[in-house]
This record gives structure tokens, sequence and C-alpha cells, in this order.
């Protein structure tokens, strides 16, 4: 009996870019007013693109929800405040659960600054990648 092999296809409508933020999710919403207080959820940002973030976290989030963030940028000089809509999540056996989301009412000016990191980011990986 030959073994299934699995391959995963990427939907994803922009490259994914691994980044290092912390965020703190205190509160989430929905359109029709629900609104959820107090969860306090500490998250580590994982990547990136220019449609959305991935994160872990210990808390259970729901689906569907939207919260506000300000995402920092390594740099440090770039920042922006934006609206995260969660689209799915799966719990990792480390009891962590990774989430993906997806950037609502987005500035344009986040092209700018995205395209930005892409480029340090390629820029390192080609730096650490050559051998001197």
């Amino acid at each position: 009996m030959e073994e299934e092999q699995v391959i995963e296809v990427e939907n994803r409508r922009s490259q994914r870019v691994p980044v290092v933020m912390h965020l703190q999710v205190s509160s989430v919403f929905k359109q029709n007013n629900v609104h959820v207080s107090n969860i306090n959820a500490p998250i580590e940002v994982i990547d990136i693109s220019k449609y959305g973030i991935g994160f872990i976290t210990k808390s259970i989030l729901p689906i569907g929800f939207y919260f506000d963030s300000r995402l920092n940028f390594e740099d440090g000089r770039d920042s922006i405040n934006c609206v995260i809509r969660i689209v799915r999540r799966k719990q990792r056996d480390d009891g962590l659960t990774v989430y993906g989301c997806e950037f609502v009412g987005m500035s344009p000016v986040f092209d700018y600054i995205f395209d930005g990191t892409v480029k340090n980011c390629i820029n390192e990986e080609n730096y650490l990648g050559t051998e001197d």
C-alpha cells in the first residue's frame, strides 16, 4: 500500500515575512455590537504580509471577531494603527494556538512600510547566507 503524499498549496495573495512583534489584545468585537472585554491575551506575531498577520497565543480568541492593534516594526521608526479580523485558528501540541488574521481598512501607507520590511528581510537573508 503506497503512502499518500500531502502537498500544501500556498493560497496567500502576498509574501509572508517572519517578524517578531508582541501585542496585547484586551478586547475583541463584532460588527453587530458584540463586545468581549478583559481578555488580556498576550500574542506573539510570527509573520506578516500585506493582507494580514499570523500569531500565537495561549488564549482562545473567537473566529470572525476583530481587534484594534498598533503594529510597531523592527526598526522602531514605523508603526501603524489597524483593525484585525481573526479568520482561522489551529491548536498546536504544545498548548499554544496559531491564528491567521486579515487587516481590515488598512491605510495605503502600509504598502510602503511593508515593502521596506520585505526588502530589509531579504537583505538580511542574503547577508547571513554568504560566507566571507
